[in-house]
């Protein structure tokens, strides 16, 4: 059973940073004509940057400090080569934070009618180029869309395991 919740806790990870990514693709398509911010200057592009989280505790982890103990069906009972019970899996965690693109820079476009326009025409706008960002879009969709899968297949395998 601990695999399963491996697989859950995996797969929600996974949810919480394409929600990430779609949150920031959203900021950068609304943001895209953006010259004026707060910060002074135009709109910087956003990404989410995925690194190992040392600070997260698994799932595992807090059924154990609850003290919730789960049954389990005798080693005999179970046909082949099978992982001691007292084995564990440690999994790395991931976290996303969304920050400004490094790489991300200004075009430069001739319109001296804009109010945030310098003495010769030229505004610097966000370097967002639509398309691009609907395709980060798409693919975080489809990223969070089989996390959700891979959950409720987790989910099925457990109640199957439990109707046994």
């Amino acid at each position: 059973m601990s695999g399963i919740f491996t697989a859950i806790e995996t797969s929600a990870t996974g949810l919480s940073i394409q929600r990430r990514k779609m949150n920031a693709v959203s900021e950068n398509i609304a943001n895209a004509e953006t010259t004026r911010t707060d910060k002074g200057g135009p709109y910087r592009r956003k990404r989410v940057m995925v690194n190992e989280d040392s600070q997260s505790v698994p799932f595992k982890t807090h059924m154990n400090r609850a003290g919730a103990k789960l049954s389990r069906t005798h080693a005999n009972h179970l046909g082949g080569t099978r992982r001691s019970s007292t084995e564990t899996t440690d999994i790395s965690q991931v976290d996303g934070k969304t920050v400004e693109d490094p790489a991300s820079n200004f075009r430069i476009v001739h319109d001296p009618s804009h109010p945030d326009a310098d003495e010769n025409g030229f505004v610097k706008m966000p370097d967002i180029e639509i398309i691009n960002e609907m395709v980060d879009m798409m693919s975080a969709s489809r990223a969070y869309e089989a996390n959700t899968m891979a959950i409720s297949a987790a989910k099925d395998m457990a109640r199957n395991a439990l109707e046994i």
